[in-house]
């Protein structure tokens, strides 16, 4: 049995140990370029990402060189004049972006068609020629369209993209938002709405980005709408329910699970973290989570 004396002894042994490594965490914030993060070899089992917007105080470069080091293979919601970054350092852009106009203005709206429809063709094969797969577009906001009507408006717009996406294998892929807080008055914000429109295009050169964070929000039952609507999904987008902060044990979900069950689906595409680190050491926090999602 351990003295009183050996007691303390160790207690200050650890904390010193944890003093230290607290000291260690805050450094390595931005520090990825020299010092690069040590993480032990992944699995495999999931394509990791992470999305460029998340962590806009750091360069791209830095980025990159974060990643590469956490065993992070792609950098998503990047366009034309970054590809070449992430090239440098072996990175893969697994889901582009540029040619939207943005979140509000889709598809369903057949005054921004044209608009669309000019900056999709000129972006799909931009794609393909870099060597990349998935290109992001959106619904854009109901502003009192019903669901036929989204729908038919929709289908009328992206139509003749696809031939073209899929004379270059390029995959359109719509991204399902929340309309509860973050994007109200989206019109895809279910997992229903998405799927029934890939139904009526018909095409496996368009699918859905099932972003968990916003399908949390508006309609739950994650691991349930994965597995019945996998052969619908390009392309997944974590953060955690509420504030889209770290995946970890404040929030709702339990990742490990969800990951599980997209594994159990025969996915092979990416995994983006899409969360905004809320504690000081982001580069840990991203470390952490995909540390979490290596199921």
């Amino acid at each position: 049995m351990a003295t009183p004396s050996t007691r303390r002894t160790a207690l200050k042994n650890i904390l010193a140990g944890t003093a230290a490594a607290g000291a260690a965490g805050a450094l390595g914030a931005f520090a990825p370029a020299e010092h690069p993060l040590e993480t032990p070899a992944l699995k495999n089992n999931i394509n990791h990402s992470v999305c460029r917007w998340c962590y806009g105080d750091l360069t791209l470069d830095q980025l990159c060189a974060a990643a590469k080091s956490i065993g992070i293979k792609g950098i998503d919601l990047v366009g034309p004049k970054e590809w070449p970054t992430l090239k440098k350092y072996g990175l893969d852009s697994p889901m582009c972006n540029g040619a939207e106009i943005n979140l509000t203005d889709g598809f369903n709206d057949p005054q921004f068609h044209a608009t669309l429809q000019k900056n999709y063709a000129e972006m799909i094969p931009k794609v393909a020629a870099a060597g990349y797969k998935n290109l992001i577009c959106f619904s854009g906001s109901r502003r009192g369209k019903d669901d036929a009507t989204g729908w038919a408006n929709c289908v009328q717009g992206l139509t003749p993209l696809l031939e073209l996406a899929a004379r270059h294998k390029v995959v359109l892929v719509m991204e399902l938002l929340n309309s509860k807080i973050d994007h109200k008055d989206y019109q895809c914000d279910r997992t229903a709405w998405g799927v029934a429109l890939a139904k009526k295009l018909g095409s496996e050169h368009f699918k859905l980005l099932f972003d968990i964070y916003h399908m949390q929000i508006d309609e739950g039952d994650i691991i349930r709408n994965i597995t019945d609507n996998h052969q619908y999904i390009a392309h997944y987008h974590t953060g955690g329910v509420p504030g889209r902060h770290e995946i970890d044990e404040t929030q709702e979900l339990y990742y490990p699970a969800i990951m599980r069950a997209i594994v159990a689906t025969g996915f092979k595409g990416y995994v983006a973290q899409e969360f905004i680190p809320k504690q000081p050491d982001k580069l840990a926090s991203l470390r952490k989570a995909v540390q979490l999602c290596d199921v």
